[in-house]
């Protein structure tokens, strides 16, 4: 059996309005040096984001946050990032940051399913949580 993978993830945040600090999170980023894995997984809440900002330019932020799975995925196509060493494209990644969309510290998890994994922390982390039937 093998042992479980050290992981690395940081949680993406769109943060329409810097001055006020507020943010809605919208993706995971997932890194695993051993298994040469890096992915992000980003899915928008417009409604959560127009509700901190209804003049958020939604069109310009998503084609902001595609770059992050594009350098994840790494290749001339996300030059020169993307020419870089996995784990150098997630330290690039989740450098802090003073701008519209910013990562979360970076937290650590052992797990035995990276993909299973980054699917668990965009449930747990970014989308809202299923309302369930009153008893």
């Amino acid at each position: 059996m093998r042992a479980p993978d050290t992981y690395d993830y940081a949680v993406i945040r769109v943060v329409p309005r810097v001055e006020r600090e507020e943010f809605v999170n919208v993706g995971i980023i997932l890194s695993c040096e051993r298994a040469g894995f890096l992915e992000a997984r980003i899915e928008l809440d417009e409604v959560r984001l127009r509700a901190l900002d209804p003049t958020l330019d939604l069109d310009s932020l998503r084609r902001h946050l595609d770059t992050i799975p594009a350098i994840c995925r790494g290749g001339e196509a996300a030059a020169p990032i993307g020419l870089l060493p996995t784990r150098a494209r997630f330290h690039w990644l989740t450098a802090k940051r003073s701008s519209i969309i910013q990562t979360s510290p970076v937290h650590m998890g052992r797990c035995g399913d990276l993909p299973a994994t980054l699917e668990h922390l965009m449930d747990r982390m970014v989308r809202p949580p299923k309302a369930t039937a009153p008893r």
